[in-house]
């Protein structure tokens, strides 16, 4: 049986933020960068384990959160709400 892996777990290490044009913005570590890559390439191969298919699922559901939070704080920044 395998065990969803909590994209929480992954932001401790996993994410940074970055000062771009004055906007504080969520960045991924080249690390877990690195490690979404492999897991793509793996992917693109037919090659992810059952559990490397869980943890590319949560770091996407993970790059989709915080590329809505970046939107939303860079629409703030230009005026729009």
């Amino acid at each position: 049986m395998t065990t969803l892996l909590k994209p929480s777990t992954l932001i401790p290490k996993g994410l940074r933020v970055q000062q771009i044009n004055n906007l504080a913005l969520f960045k991924f570590t080249d690390e877990l960068g690195d490690r979404l890559q492999t897991l793509l390439d793996k992917k693109k191969a037919d090659s992810l384990t059952s559990d490397e298919t869980l943890e590319l699922e949560s770091i996407g559901e993970l790059d989709e959160i915080f590329s809505y939070i970046n939107a939303v704080i860079a629409a703030r920044a230009n005026g729009h709400t």
